[in-house]
């Protein structure tokens, strides 16, 4: 049980650091509440289900190659610009008719959480580090059950984390005003298209290497 526990502190310190995923949480439960900023983190939880499976079953090897790096730091920097931009040009739409409207926007809050995780070298890299080093320790210790349980343990910790900044971004849209409102959601778009831009560079410079 303490190893089970050990890997349920493990997801919640892959999730805590601030990056696009949190920022992009913080964005859309500010402007649609709790349940978005939740789905945000479920779509980013997804990919990383997806990523795990991919090492799993032996096909990391494909995506750690040049041609897919740059491909990805590509397709990075364009869906992280491309949300920023949008959250940006949204920003004065926070407390209208409009921002209350939630329909399909819960299906747009997945499908952001789930393209920025998926879209992200440095993620995909992490685990590749993370869960490929969990995967030798263990994998000849313990049976597939067990490494099955300590997987599960990751994710209980990555949804805490995802539940704990979804509560976060309710709660500061509750007793934040529209003004600010609008320039945590500024300042949160600011932030993807940094991420964005990062990860284009990253791109060049594989490019041109």
């Amino acid at each position: 049980m303490s190893i089970f526990i050990s890997y349920i502190f493990l997801g919640l310190s892959l999730s805590a650091p601030m990056g696009p995923i949190n920022a992009a949480q913080l964005d859309r439960g500010i402007r649609f509440g709790f349940m978005n900023a939740w789905l945000v983190g479920f779509g980013a939880m997804v990919a990383d289900g997806v990523f795990m499976m991919l090492i799993y079953f032996g096909l990391a090897q494909v995506i750690d190659t040049p041609f897919m790096k740059t491909f990805l730091w590509l397709f990075g920097f364009f869906v992280l610009t491309y949300t920023g931009i949008e959250n940006i040009a949204k920003a004065n739409s926070i407390g209208s008719k409009e921002t209350s409207n939630r329909n399909g926007s819960n299906r747009k809050s997945f499908q952001t959480g789930f393209f920025i995780a998926i879209s992200n070298p440095l993620n995909i890299l992490f685990w590749l580090g993370i869960y490929g080093s969990i995967l030798a320790q263990t994998s000849s210790m313990v049976d597939g059950k067990q490494l099955l349980l300590y997987s599960t343990g990751i994710f209980l910790g990555i949804t805490l984390w995802d539940l704990t900044m979804a509560s976060a971004a309710a709660g500061a849209r509750a007793w934040v005003n529209p003004s600010m409102l609008k320039r945590i959601s500024i300042l949160s778009g600011i932030t993807l298209i940094g991420f964005g831009f990062y990860f284009g560079i990253q791109a060049i410079k594989l490019f041109i290497g």
